[in-house]
């Protein structure tokens, strides 16, 4: 089982080529692997995590992560002290994967629905561990070298949506996406195993607010995307590097897809058709309270 990372000629874009991947199952109609019991998961558990037997990488670089054993449960739902034990163990997996000689880079993320690929509706994220710094976190760390961070700068006024302790998610002022989010702490924190217990649970509190808005802004589960960038795990010492989560919601209204086609992919300028104070407002306005109570 072997990947490779190619160059587009063109665009100077990474490609990861594993064919490997062709063959993993697609919305197995079988019992569950990831509930306790199932192939995954033969024990009972809260949280676990283990390498991907359909990996985009060898060397045991690529986990899953499963929230927990309840099959019906979303992050929001398992309030802020289940959300807080799936932020360590999102802490504890970069650590050490990053202490690896052979990894530059860890990437915690999420894909949930079917209208994002998600196979399996299991509560779960994965972990991929590169041997490089990707595209997207360089040009973000390598852009906050030379203008200086822009997290820190960054007053989301009107289009604030959460904020718990030091920790605060809010729309961002150019969103690719009709109900995009950044949840980033205040302080300049470079990655997950940096942060102290304290910022680790209100991390998960923010999420546990934010979530339960995405859910519940049209009455009914939403599709989305969500990764983390941090500092490289490289040695180098990356100063710009500040901590952040972002959220990519794809539909504008309730089971619509906000479709990125030719005109977007082949200019590179992208159209949102949701203004992000009406996003964020429209997230503010959900009573969270008797949700996460």
């Amino acid at each position: 089982m072997t990947s490779e990372i190619r160059e587009d000629a063109l665009t100077g874009a990474a490609v990861a080529v594993a064919a490997s991947r062709q063959g993993r199952p697609n919305l197995p109609h079988e019992e569950c692997p990831f509930c306790a019991g199932g192939l995954e998961s033969p024990e009972p558990y809260e949280v676990r995590a283990f390498v991907n037997r359909w990996p985009t990488f060898t060397d045991d670089r690529c986990e899953i992560v499963l929230y927990t054993s309840a099959h019906d449960a979303t992050l929001w739902s398992l309030g802020v002290d289940g959300a807080t034990k799936v932020v360590e163990l999102w802490a504890e997996r970069t650590a050490t994967l990053g202490a690896r000689a052979d990894i530059a880079y860890v990437l915690v993320f999420e894909n949930r629905g079917a209208a994002v690929g998600a196979t399996i509706s299991h509560p779960h994220g994965q972990i991929y561990a590169y041997d490089i710094v990707p595209p997207n976190p360089l040009a973000e760390l390598q852009r906050a070298e030379e203008r200086g961070c822009p997290l820190c700068s960054e007053d989301p006024g009107a289009r604030l949506v959460s904020h718990v302790g030091g920790w605060r998610a809010w729309v961002p002022w150019a969103s690719m996406y009709p109900y995009g989010l950044v949840v980033a702490p205040q302080s300049h924190e470079p990655d997950l195993p940096s942060l102290a217990a304290a910022s680790r649970r209100e991390l998960a509190a923010v999420l546990v607010d934010a979530f339960a808005r995405l859910d519940h802004m049209w009455q009914q589960p939403v599709p989305y995307m969500m990764w983390f960038h941090q500092r490289p795990f490289d040695g180098g010492p990356w100063p710009s590097a500040h901590v952040h989560l972002e959220i990519a919601v794809p539909e504008r209204a309730p089971g619509i897809m906000r479709y990125v086609a030719a005109g977007e992919l082949g200019s590179g300028l992208y159209v949102n058709p949701v203004e992000p104070e009406t996003a964020a407002a429209t997230l503010r306005a959900v009573d969270v309270a008797a949700l996460v109570s």
